[in-house]
């Protein structure tokens, strides 16, 4: 690695983590805050708040800012190193421009794939922590306040519930059937249903049970009905009480792999929720990828030396990048509601500035 790699490598991920440490020491100042009435009163342990919620915050919200701060920070920076000169010497020196990039790349590549494993392995991991936390001080141990649910179990199972309590892990008014042939060859009801975390079952109480058992007499298809009453009855079904919880927990909680199976059995389940899983599945993929090409475009606004200083450069990064968080967000609501396809609505930002990078690429001074 030669010197002016090393120089470049020191500058971007310097001022990178600089400016992302201070954005972040702002943010938990800020949140403390608001907050700390409430630690007091509750005589949350100080130990808590430290390790499981800011310690669980601080790569939550780096990594949402990483891409914009990886912008901010090769335009703040490489526009300084335009306005002394340096661009310009070491083009005259004979340096390549796609040279003077190579470092740029490198370390664009170390935050894009610390950033994947953030979104895919460690954020996850840390979100538990982070939303247990909250939900134990803040949200008075979160219970869903849904109403008349129903969930599809299997491909031909339906569960419906009055009610749920999560923190009891009990629901009301339990009924179950299923179909076949548009017909109900079996239901089931129940006043309650208690989760027994011991064998993954439900302890069903008061319960009534109809069966339809198909006949062959002859030529002819007939049900015998079957009809019995139970003060209790245990079963297992494909409905555990993590699948009350709100979506946007179950969301930041699953990494890679977990969230990928979960995405196959609500598919198989003929879930409407399909769509948002798999925005949250793209998204920890393209949202890196935008490193990248945030890096690329920054290098290539800022390395010719303007006049009125770094200013100018500085707001043209401040708008390109709301532009793109502004499209980001757009995209992925279109996505979420069924408008258009949840990998091509999340990668529709990175293709359309792929594109913006690159004509500024050919405008830069080489």
């Amino acid at each position: 690695m030669r010197i002016l790699d090393k120089y470049i490598l020191k500058k971007f991920l310097g001022t990178f983590i600089y400016s992302i440490s201070l954005i972040l020491l702002i943010f938990i100042v800020f949140d403390l805050k608001d907050k700390l009435p409430s630690f007091l009163e509750d005589k949350t342990p100080l130990k808590e708040i430290i390790f499981d919620y800011y310690l669980m915050f601080i790569p939550v919200y780096g990594n949402m800012f990483s891409p914009l701060f990886t912008f901010i920070s090769v335009i703040f920076f490489t526009s300084r190193m335009a306005q002394r000169n340096e661009f310009i010497a070491m083009l005259s020196s004979g340096i390549n421009y796609n040279r003077i990039l190579r470092p740029y790349v490198f370390a664009a590549s170390i935050i894009a794939v610390s950033s994947l494993l953030l979104n895919h392995i460690i954020i996850p991991t840390a979100n538990k922590r982070k939303i247990a936390f909250e939900d134990k001080w803040f949200n008075n141990n979160y219970t869903t306040e849904d109403k008349n649910i129903h969930r599809i179990i299997g491909a031909d199972e339906v569960l419906y519930l009055y009610s749920f309590d999560n923190k009891a892990k009990l629901g009301y008014k339990i009924s179950l059937e299923k179909i076949k042939d548009n017909k109900q060859v079996y239901y089931l009801s129940a006043e309650t249903m208690q989760w027994d975390s011991t064998d993954k079952s439900w302890l069903l109480n008061n319960v009534f049970e109809r069966k339809l058992i198909e006949q062959l007499k002859g030529d002819s298809i007939f049900y015998k009905e079957i009809v019995s009453v139970y003060p209790s009855k245990k079963i297992k079904i494909d409905f555990t009480p993590d699948d009350l919880w709100r979506y946007e927990s179950k969301l930041e909680i699953m990494n890679y792999w977990e969230l990928k199976e979960y995405i196959q059995r609500e598919r198989q389940r003929g879930s409407n929720k399909v769509e948002y899983f798999e925005v949250e599945h793209h998204r920890r993929t393209a949202f890196p990828f935008a490193t990248f090409v945030l890096t690329i475009m920054g290098v290539s606004v800022s390395s010719k030396k303007v006049r009125g200083g770094v200013g100018w450069t500085i707001a043209l990064g401040l708008f390109l990048s709301s532009v793109y968080i502004m499209l980001m967000y757009v995209f992925t609501t279109m996505a979420t509601t069924g408008f258009a396809p949840p990998m091509l609505a999340v990668w529709i930002p990175n293709i359309v500035f792929s594109i913006v990078a690159y004509w500024f690429y050919l405008k830069a001074q080489k």
